[in-house]
């Protein structure tokens, strides 16, 4: 009984930092976009405009598509295949993202209107299953229904802390340090190790739990 319940709290501990570690990323990338679209369609206002407005739609979709995906079988297994889908989606941003704006800023005159489209094309489909982690987090989180309230708001306090962090750390250091396109690789690294770690905790603690339940013949 002590082993599962020390294995417990280390997937919950876990949990915590890789919600923690979305919020970094999530935050380092959305600012990162201003960067990334500045040099076809410029940084005035209406450029974060469309880039806010994309990363809040597909976060509320991938909130909702979390909530709906952790319904059944939820582990640590499909939990990560969401960081490993999420950290190849993000690849694009940094392998193509000067080919696509460049089509779209000849197609569109109206740079509202094209930034708009770009950030779509962009970021829509990796933020969205970024967005999937939260409710999955809560999910895997929770065993007590009583205590669902406060389990969500400490998954949604770790969460928002990484975000506040991966703000103040790409704003004030990392686009000074380093090329976007290095930072976004060192995301999606990130992202996709963190998968690959939950993936393999939850196969190790499948295994371990299997030995437990096996008989022991004299």
């Amino acid at each position: 009984m002590t082993i599962n319940h020390q294995t417990s709290c280390y997937q919950h501990w876990l949990i915590y930092l890789m919600a923690f570690s979305s919020g970094f990323c999530i935050m380092g990338i959305e600012l990162l976009g201003g960067r990334i679209l500045a040099p076809f369609f410029g940084s005035s206002v209406h450029i974060w405009g469309s880039i806010i407005t994309v990363f809040m739609l597909s976060l509320s979709f991938g909130y909702l598509l979390g909530g709906k995906y952790s319904i059944k079988h939820a582990n640590l297994t499909r939990y990560g295949v969401i960081f490993l889908l999420a950290g190849i989606m993000v690849l694009p941003v940094a392998l193509w993202a000067p080919n696509i704006m460049e089509t779209i800023f000849m197609t569109i005159e109206d740079t509202r209107y094209g930034s708009l489209l770009a950030s779509t094309a962009l970021f829509f489909i990796p933020t969205i299953i970024l967005g999937m982690i939260s409710p999955y987090s809560v999910r895997l989180l929770v065993r007590d229904s009583m205590d669902s309230g406060h389990v969500a708001g400490k998954l949604y306090f770790v969460s928002t802390l990484g975000s506040a962090l991966g703000t103040i750390m790409t704003s004030f250091y990392l686009v000074l340090w380093f090329e976007v396109n290095a930072i976004i690789f060192t995301f999606c690294f990130i992202l996709i190790c963190l998968g690959a770690v939950a993936i393999t905790v939850n196969q190790l603690s499948r295994a371990q739990a299997s030995q437990l339940t096996e008989p022991h013949h004299e």
